[in-house]
Protein backbone atom coordinates (compact mmCIF):
# COMPACT_ATOMS: atom_id res chain seq x y z
CA UNK A 1 0.00 0.00 0.00
CA UNK A 2 1.40 3.61 -0.74
CA UNK A 3 1.97 5.77 2.09
CA UNK A 4 0.64 8.88 2.75
CA UNK A 5 3.98 10.95 1.34
CA UNK A 6 3.92 8.78 -1.86
CA UNK A 7 0.07 9.70 -2.66
CA UNK A 8 1.13 13.17 -2.15
CA UNK A 9 3.94 12.94 -4.47
CA UNK A 10 2.17 10.97 -7.38
CA UNK A 11 -0.47 13.84 -6.93
CA UNK A 12 1.83 16.98 -7.08
CA UNK A 13 3.25 15.25 -10.55
CA UNK A 14 0.00 14.73 -12.04
CA UNK A 15 -0.83 18.02 -11.03
CA UNK A 16 2.30 19.54 -12.42
CA UNK A 17 1.80 17.82 -15.87
CA UNK A 18 -1.66 18.76 -16.10
CA UNK A 19 -0.42 22.09 -16.01
CA UNK A 20 2.20 21.06 -18.46
CA UNK A 21 -0.76 19.91 -20.96
CA UNK A 22 -2.32 23.21 -20.66
CA UNK A 23 0.39 24.97 -20.70
CA UNK A 24 2.60 23.27 -24.02
CA UNK A 25 -0.44 21.24 -25.18
CA UNK A 26 -0.15 17.20 -25.36
CA UNK A 27 2.33 17.49 -27.96
CA UNK A 28 4.86 20.18 -27.21
CA UNK A 29 7.08 19.83 -29.66
CA UNK A 30 5.10 21.49 -32.20
CA UNK A 31 5.41 24.36 -30.51
CA UNK A 32 9.17 24.30 -32.18
CA UNK A 33 7.20 23.55 -35.46
CA UNK A 34 5.14 26.90 -35.04
CA UNK A 35 8.14 28.92 -33.44
CA UNK A 36 9.33 30.13 -36.85
CA UNK A 37 5.29 31.23 -37.71
CA UNK A 38 5.09 32.85 -34.36
CA UNK A 39 7.92 35.13 -34.48
CA UNK A 40 6.89 36.10 -38.12
CA UNK A 41 3.64 37.62 -37.05
CA UNK A 42 5.37 38.82 -33.89
CA UNK A 43 8.02 41.02 -35.76
CA UNK A 44 6.20 41.62 -38.99
CA UNK A 45 2.28 42.04 -37.68
CA UNK A 46 1.93 42.49 -33.81
CA UNK A 47 5.09 44.62 -32.83
CA UNK A 48 4.11 47.04 -35.65
CA UNK A 49 0.52 47.45 -34.65
CA UNK A 50 1.73 47.45 -31.07
CA UNK A 51 3.74 50.48 -31.56
CA UNK A 52 0.98 51.90 -33.93
CA UNK A 53 -1.41 52.22 -30.84
CA UNK A 54 1.41 54.18 -28.68
CA UNK A 55 2.25 56.13 -31.40
CA UNK A 56 -1.46 57.01 -31.66
CA UNK A 57 -1.55 58.28 -28.11
CA UNK A 58 1.51 60.53 -28.54
CA UNK A 59 2.50 63.51 -30.49
CA UNK A 60 5.23 61.33 -32.64
CA UNK A 61 7.36 63.00 -35.06
CA UNK A 62 9.98 61.88 -36.75
CA UNK A 63 13.47 62.60 -36.21
CA UNK A 64 17.24 61.85 -37.06
CA UNK A 65 18.55 58.47 -35.91
CA UNK A 66 19.41 58.12 -32.52
CA UNK A 67 18.43 62.03 -31.98
CA UNK A 68 16.45 62.10 -27.93
CA UNK A 69 13.23 64.20 -28.51
CA UNK A 70 10.62 64.42 -26.66
CA UNK A 71 7.31 62.92 -27.95
CA UNK A 72 4.32 63.84 -24.90
CA UNK A 73 1.31 61.67 -24.26
CA UNK A 74 -1.88 63.22 -25.82
CA UNK A 75 -4.57 61.22 -25.37
CA UNK A 76 -6.75 61.14 -27.63
CA UNK A 77 -6.31 63.98 -29.45
CA UNK A 78 -4.86 62.41 -32.70
CA UNK A 79 -8.18 60.27 -32.98
CA UNK A 80 -10.30 63.91 -32.57
CA UNK A 81 -8.30 65.25 -35.11
CA UNK A 82 -8.43 62.49 -37.76
CA UNK A 83 -12.78 62.05 -36.69
CA UNK A 84 -12.85 66.33 -37.43
CA UNK A 85 -11.03 65.67 -40.45
CA UNK A 86 -13.61 65.46 -43.77
CA UNK A 87 -10.74 64.03 -45.99
CA UNK A 88 -10.77 60.97 -43.78
CA UNK A 89 -14.25 60.70 -42.96
CA UNK A 90 -14.72 60.95 -47.07
CA UNK A 91 -11.48 58.05 -47.12
CA UNK A 92 -13.61 55.92 -44.73
CA UNK A 93 -17.15 56.76 -46.32
CA UNK A 94 -15.70 55.66 -49.57
CA UNK A 95 -13.97 52.03 -48.63
CA UNK A 96 -17.18 51.43 -47.32
CA UNK A 97 -18.74 52.27 -51.01
CA UNK A 98 -15.79 49.76 -52.68
CA UNK A 99 -16.72 47.29 -49.71
CA UNK A 100 -20.70 47.06 -50.77
CA UNK A 101 -19.62 46.04 -54.68
CA UNK A 102 -16.39 44.52 -54.20
CA UNK A 103 -17.56 41.40 -51.36
CA UNK A 104 -20.51 40.68 -52.87
CA UNK A 105 -19.68 40.65 -56.99
CA UNK A 106 -16.54 38.44 -55.22
CA UNK A 107 -17.60 36.21 -53.23
CA UNK A 108 -21.25 35.20 -55.81
CA UNK A 109 -19.02 35.66 -59.11
CA UNK A 110 -16.08 33.22 -57.81
CA UNK A 111 -18.71 30.83 -56.26
CA UNK A 112 -20.66 30.46 -59.67
CA UNK A 113 -17.64 30.39 -61.83
CA UNK A 114 -15.33 27.65 -59.40
CA UNK A 115 -18.53 25.61 -59.74
CA UNK A 116 -18.90 26.19 -63.68
CA UNK A 117 -15.43 25.05 -63.97
CA UNK A 118 -15.78 22.34 -61.27
CA UNK A 119 -17.93 20.48 -64.20
CA UNK A 120 -16.04 21.76 -67.39
CA UNK A 121 -14.31 18.78 -68.65
CA UNK A 122 -12.57 19.95 -71.99
CA UNK A 123 -9.85 22.56 -71.45
CA UNK A 124 -10.39 22.64 -67.50
CA UNK A 125 -6.72 23.48 -66.64
CA UNK A 126 -6.67 26.55 -69.45
CA UNK A 127 -9.68 28.20 -67.88
CA UNK A 128 -8.75 27.73 -64.60
CA UNK A 129 -5.24 29.73 -65.26
CA UNK A 130 -7.06 32.55 -67.53
CA UNK A 131 -8.99 33.09 -64.20
CA UNK A 132 -5.99 32.80 -62.16
CA UNK A 133 -3.70 34.84 -64.53
CA UNK A 134 -4.46 38.67 -63.12
CA UNK A 135 -4.43 37.74 -59.82
CA UNK A 136 -0.28 37.06 -60.21
CA UNK A 137 -0.07 39.94 -62.84
CA UNK A 138 1.50 43.40 -61.51
CA UNK A 139 -1.39 45.86 -61.12
CA UNK A 140 0.96 48.37 -63.17
CA UNK A 141 0.02 46.39 -66.27
CA UNK A 142 -3.62 45.87 -65.44
CA UNK A 143 -4.20 49.41 -64.56
CA UNK A 144 -2.63 50.71 -68.08
CA UNK A 145 -5.55 47.73 -69.92
CA UNK A 146 -8.04 49.38 -67.76
CA UNK A 147 -6.65 53.34 -68.11
CA UNK A 148 -7.07 52.19 -72.20
CA UNK A 149 -10.47 51.06 -71.84
CA UNK A 150 -12.15 53.47 -69.43
CA UNK A 151 -10.24 56.70 -70.65
CA UNK A 152 -12.31 59.36 -72.47
CA UNK A 153 -10.96 58.16 -75.64
CA UNK A 154 -11.00 54.65 -74.44
CA UNK A 155 -12.48 51.45 -76.05
CA UNK A 156 -15.93 51.60 -73.43
CA UNK A 157 -16.81 54.65 -74.52
CA UNK A 158 -16.18 54.51 -78.28
CA UNK A 159 -18.66 51.26 -77.90
CA UNK A 160 -21.05 53.61 -76.02
CA UNK A 161 -21.13 56.83 -78.00
CA UNK A 162 -23.50 59.18 -76.84
CA UNK A 163 -24.40 57.15 -74.08
CA UNK A 164 -20.84 57.63 -72.89
CA UNK A 165 -20.80 59.12 -69.38
CA UNK A 166 -19.79 62.50 -69.16
CA UNK A 167 -17.10 63.21 -67.06
CA UNK A 168 -15.70 59.82 -68.21
CA UNK A 169 -15.49 56.67 -65.62
CA UNK A 170 -12.45 57.42 -63.98
CA UNK A 171 -12.86 61.16 -63.47
CA UNK A 172 -16.12 61.21 -62.80
CA UNK A 173 -17.31 61.42 -58.71
CA UNK A 174 -20.16 58.80 -58.71
CA UNK A 175 -18.42 56.24 -61.07
CA UNK A 176 -14.82 56.61 -59.96
CA UNK A 177 -15.20 54.22 -56.93
CA UNK A 178 -17.38 51.18 -58.63
CA UNK A 179 -14.70 51.16 -61.51
CA UNK A 180 -12.05 50.87 -58.96
CA UNK A 181 -14.31 48.12 -57.43
CA UNK A 182 -14.95 46.22 -60.34
CA UNK A 183 -11.22 46.14 -61.64
CA UNK A 184 -10.21 44.67 -57.85
CA UNK A 185 -13.05 42.46 -58.21
CA UNK A 186 -11.99 41.24 -61.92
CA UNK A 187 -7.83 40.93 -60.86
CA UNK A 188 -8.44 38.97 -57.52
CA UNK A 189 -11.45 36.78 -59.10
CA UNK A 190 -9.01 33.66 -59.88
CA UNK A 191 -8.29 33.58 -56.03
CA UNK A 192 -11.25 33.09 -54.84
CA UNK A 193 -12.24 30.80 -57.89
CA UNK A 194 -9.49 28.26 -56.25
CA UNK A 195 -10.27 28.59 -53.40
CA UNK A 196 -13.69 27.38 -53.98
CA UNK A 197 -12.47 24.86 -56.07
CA UNK A 198 -10.57 23.26 -53.23
CA UNK A 199 -14.28 23.51 -51.41
CA UNK A 200 -16.10 21.70 -53.78
CA UNK A 201 -13.74 18.52 -53.80
CA UNK A 202 -15.22 18.11 -50.11
CA UNK A 203 -19.09 18.45 -51.25
CA UNK A 204 -20.45 14.96 -52.02
CA UNK A 205 -21.62 14.00 -55.41
CA UNK A 206 -24.10 11.56 -54.02
CA UNK A 207 -25.81 14.47 -52.85
CA UNK A 208 -26.49 15.72 -56.03
CA UNK A 209 -27.51 12.66 -57.48
CA UNK A 210 -30.11 12.27 -54.73
CA UNK A 211 -31.02 15.47 -55.35
CA UNK A 212 -31.37 14.56 -59.37
CA UNK A 213 -33.54 11.64 -58.40
CA UNK A 214 -35.95 13.93 -56.59
CA UNK A 215 -36.39 15.84 -59.18
CA UNK A 216 -34.19 19.31 -57.96
CA UNK A 217 -32.89 20.98 -60.81
CA UNK A 218 -29.26 22.70 -60.86
CA UNK A 219 -30.14 25.86 -59.75
CA UNK A 220 -32.54 24.18 -56.86
CA UNK A 221 -28.95 21.98 -56.03
CA UNK A 222 -26.77 24.62 -56.64
CA UNK A 223 -29.05 27.07 -53.55
CA UNK A 224 -29.80 23.61 -51.46
CA UNK A 225 -26.27 21.69 -51.69
CA UNK A 226 -23.67 23.75 -53.31
CA UNK A 227 -23.70 27.11 -51.46
CA UNK A 228 -24.28 25.26 -47.88
CA UNK A 229 -21.42 22.91 -48.32
CA UNK A 230 -18.89 25.63 -48.99
CA UNK A 231 -19.97 27.93 -46.12
CA UNK A 232 -16.69 27.96 -44.24
CA UNK A 233 -14.78 29.00 -47.42
CA UNK A 234 -17.64 31.64 -48.25
CA UNK A 235 -16.78 33.10 -44.83
CA UNK A 236 -13.04 33.01 -45.56
CA UNK A 237 -13.51 34.21 -48.77
CA UNK A 238 -15.95 37.27 -47.35
CA UNK A 239 -13.17 38.08 -44.47
CA UNK A 240 -10.27 37.96 -46.84
CA UNK A 241 -12.43 40.39 -49.27
CA UNK A 242 -12.97 42.81 -46.84
CA UNK A 243 -8.99 43.20 -45.19
CA UNK A 244 -8.21 43.23 -49.00
CA UNK A 245 -10.50 46.24 -50.08
CA UNK A 246 -9.98 47.95 -46.43
CA UNK A 247 -6.28 47.99 -47.88
CA UNK A 248 -6.88 49.47 -50.71
CA UNK A 249 -3.86 51.47 -51.93
CA UNK A 250 -2.70 51.06 -55.42
CA UNK A 251 -5.27 50.56 -57.07
CA UNK A 252 -6.79 54.96 -56.63
CA UNK A 253 -3.23 55.75 -56.52
CA UNK A 254 -2.60 54.47 -60.15
CA UNK A 255 -5.88 54.82 -61.77
CA UNK A 256 -7.82 58.31 -60.29
CA UNK A 257 -4.14 59.80 -59.73
CA UNK A 258 -4.42 59.43 -56.23
CA UNK A 259 -7.63 59.10 -55.02
CA UNK A 260 -9.41 62.01 -57.40
CA UNK A 261 -11.78 63.17 -58.58
CA UNK A 262 -11.61 65.87 -55.55
CA UNK A 263 -11.14 62.51 -53.15
CA UNK A 264 -13.80 60.72 -54.59
CA UNK A 265 -11.74 57.27 -54.69
CA UNK A 266 -9.47 58.23 -51.44
CA UNK A 267 -9.16 55.18 -49.43
CA UNK A 268 -7.89 55.46 -45.86
CA UNK A 269 -4.67 53.86 -46.85
CA UNK A 270 -3.79 56.49 -49.11
CA UNK A 271 -5.13 59.24 -46.77
CA UNK A 272 -2.48 57.43 -43.98
CA UNK A 273 0.13 57.67 -46.64
CA UNK A 274 -0.64 61.90 -47.25
CA UNK A 275 -0.62 62.40 -43.23
CA UNK A 276 2.10 60.37 -41.95
CA UNK A 277 4.46 60.40 -45.05
CA UNK A 278 3.72 63.34 -47.16
CA UNK A 279 2.74 65.84 -44.20
CA UNK A 280 4.94 64.04 -41.71
CA UNK A 281 2.27 63.78 -39.10
CA UNK A 282 3.04 60.08 -38.20
CA UNK A 283 1.06 60.34 -35.04
CA UNK A 284 -2.20 61.16 -36.83
CA UNK A 285 -1.64 58.27 -39.52
CA UNK A 286 -1.45 55.65 -36.91
CA UNK A 287 -4.78 56.99 -35.90
CA UNK A 288 -6.33 56.18 -38.94
CA UNK A 289 -4.89 53.12 -38.70
CA UNK A 290 -5.56 51.84 -35.51
CA UNK A 291 -9.58 53.16 -36.19
CA UNK A 292 -9.12 51.01 -39.36
CA UNK A 293 -8.33 48.14 -38.13
CA UNK A 294 -10.98 47.90 -35.05
CA UNK A 295 -13.46 48.68 -37.96
CA UNK A 296 -12.00 45.69 -40.16
CA UNK A 297 -12.31 43.15 -36.66
CA UNK A 298 -16.29 44.51 -36.01
CA UNK A 299 -17.01 44.04 -39.69
CA UNK A 300 -15.55 40.54 -39.73
CA UNK A 301 -17.15 39.23 -36.82
CA UNK A 302 -20.58 40.21 -37.73
CA UNK A 303 -19.76 38.91 -40.80
CA UNK A 304 -18.71 35.64 -39.14
CA UNK A 305 -21.54 35.20 -36.64
CA UNK A 306 -24.17 36.16 -39.64
CA UNK A 307 -22.36 33.31 -41.96
CA UNK A 308 -21.78 30.61 -39.82
CA UNK A 309 -25.27 30.52 -37.68
CA UNK A 310 -27.49 27.92 -38.25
Amino acid sequence: MRTDAETVTTTRRSSSRQRVTTLLGRHPLGILFAAPYAVFLAALFAYPLGLAVWISFHDYFFAAPGAQVARPFVGFDNYVAVLSDPAVRRSFLNVGEFLVINVPLTVVLSLVLATALNSVVRARSFLRTSYYVPYVTASVALVAVWLFLFSQDGMVNQLLGPLAPDPSWLVNSQLAMPVIALFVTWKQLGFFILLYLAALQGVSKELYEAASIDGAGKVRSFMSITVPGVRPVTTLAVILATITGANLFTEPYLLTNGGGPDGASTSPVFVMYQKGIEQGNPDVAAAIGVMLVIAVLVISLVYRRLLERD
